[in-house]
């Protein structure tokens, strides 16, 4: 570890963010569907999620990924001022999972929202659809734990634990956290 700053930085790989990018898109794409279902003319998401996967695969890490980010954190904005709540989370999880691209080498307790954010984002989205249910949520971070590769295990422990706050995703952000911590520690 280096230091930027004030803040110690990490040593990252343009192979472990591809990784990265890859376990966002899986968490968050299963969302999708919610997006779709109550905007299906707004294909914001899906481009953010289709351009994180493109960087997954290999293809360069652009400008254009951050733009579909963008795009899609405006898509959250017309599903919540629409009242579709969860498809506004499920908008979210596209946006981290762009956002999963461009994980940042400090070590801040707010960079794991790059690494679990697609997975926070997309359990609250389940929840909500499923009337604020939270074994849906809980459900959904389980699938998030077993996609976890041991890439992204490492590249998690090389920053603190997830931050406090942001209401009930912030909850199911820590939640993840926590058992991809414990996991690795009993591995």
């Amino acid at each position: 570890m280096t230091t930027a700053g004030e803040h110690p930085t990490i040593e990252l790989s343009l192979a472990e963010l591809r990784e990265i990018a890859g376990y966002a898109v899986a968490c968050a794409e299963p969302a999708m569907a919610i997006f779709d279902r109550a905007r299906p003319s707004d294909r914001r998401s899906r481009a953010a999620v289709d351009a994180a996967q493109a960087f997954a695969a290999g293809a360069a890490r652009t400008k254009g990924i951050r733009e579909a980010a963008w795009a899609a954190q405006r898509a959250f904005g017309a599903a919540r001022d629409a009242g579709q709540a969860a498809a506004a989370e499920a908008a979210r999880a596209a946006v981290a999972s762009a956002g999963a691209a461009f994980l940042h080498p400090l070590a801040r307790a707010t960079q794991v929202w790059h690494l679990l954010g697609s997975a926070a984002h997309a359990a609250r989205a389940f929840e909500l659809a499923a009337c604020d249910d939270p074994a849906v949520g809980a459900a959904h971070l389980e699938q998030a734990r077993v996609l976890a590769r041991p890439v992204v295990v490492r590249v998690l422990l090389r920053y603190p634990n997830a931050p406090g706050g942001r209401g009930r995703t912030g909850e199911l952000l820590r939640s993840l956290d926590a058992a991809l911590r414990q996991q690795a520690a009993g591995a």
